[in-house]
C-alpha cells in the first residue's frame, strides 16, 4: 500500500546514503520477480520516490522480459541510473513465454518456471541484446554485466551454457 511504499523508499534512499557517505559504494536495487519490485510499474515507482543520488538500478534482461516488460525500453528510460547488469535470456522454443504464461495462468511461483526451462545464457533464448549493449555503451555505462542462466545443471551443463554465453558477448560487444 501507499503507507509501505513510503516505509520502503524512505528506507532506500536511507541506506543508499549510508553506503555511499560511509562506504563510497553505490545501492543497486535489483528488481526481481517474485519481490515487492518486480515489474515496470513497481520499478518506476520505486526509482521515481528514491534519490538518484543514493539509489541506482540494478538492470535485469531476463526478470524484466519475464514480467512482459520490454528489456530495451526500460534500459533506455533508466540508463543514467543504470550501475549494474544482469544478463540473462528467456527461452522462446523450449517454451519461454509459454512457461510463463503457465505460470501466471496456474499460480506456479517464479521457481516453478525457472525449474519448468525459462531463463538461460545470452543469445540462447528470444531477447535481442544488440539495442541494449548499444544504449549501455551511449550511455557511459562501465559497471558489471553478470551472465545468469538460472537453470538446471543436470540439464544445461554450466561449463558449456557459459562458453557459449562469452562468444556471444565477444560477437556483440567486441568485449
Amino acid at each position: 500500500n501507499d503507507e509501505e511504499w513510503r516505509i520502503f523508499c524512505s528506507g532506500m534512499n536511507r541506506l543508499g546514503k549510508i553506503a555511499k557517505e560511509e562506504y563510497g559504494i553505490t545501492l543497486s536495487f535489483h528488481h526481481h520477480m517474485g519481490t515487492v519490485v518486480q515489474d515496470p510499474e513497481e520499478v518506476e515507482r520505486m526509482m521515481d520516490n528514491t534519490d538518484p543520488e543514493y539509489v541506482s538500478l540494478l538492470f535485469d534482461t531476463g526478470h524484466f522480459t519475464y514480467c512482459g516488460a520490454d528489456p530495451y525500453e526500460m534500459a533506455v528510460k533508466y540508463a543514467g541510473r543504470i550501475k549494474h547488469v544482469h544478463l540473462k535470456d528467456i527461452r522462446r522454443e523450449v517454451v519461454g513465454r509459454e512457461i510463463v504464461e503457465k505460470v501466471k495462468a496456474e499460480n506456479l511461483s517464479f521457481l516453478d518456471g525457472v525449474r519448468m526451462g525459462a531463463f538461460t545464457v545470452p543469445g540462447d533464448g528470444c531477447i535481442d541484446f544488440d539495442p541494449i549493449f548499444r544504449v549501455l555503451e551511449e550511455s557511459g555505462y562501465e559497471g558489471y554485466m553478470l551472465v545468469e542462466a538460472e537453470q538446471d545443471p543436470a540439464k544445461a551443463n554450466p561449463l558449456e551454457y557459459a562458453l557459449k554465453a562469452r562468444k556471444f558477448i565477444a560477437e556483440k560487444t567486441g568485449l
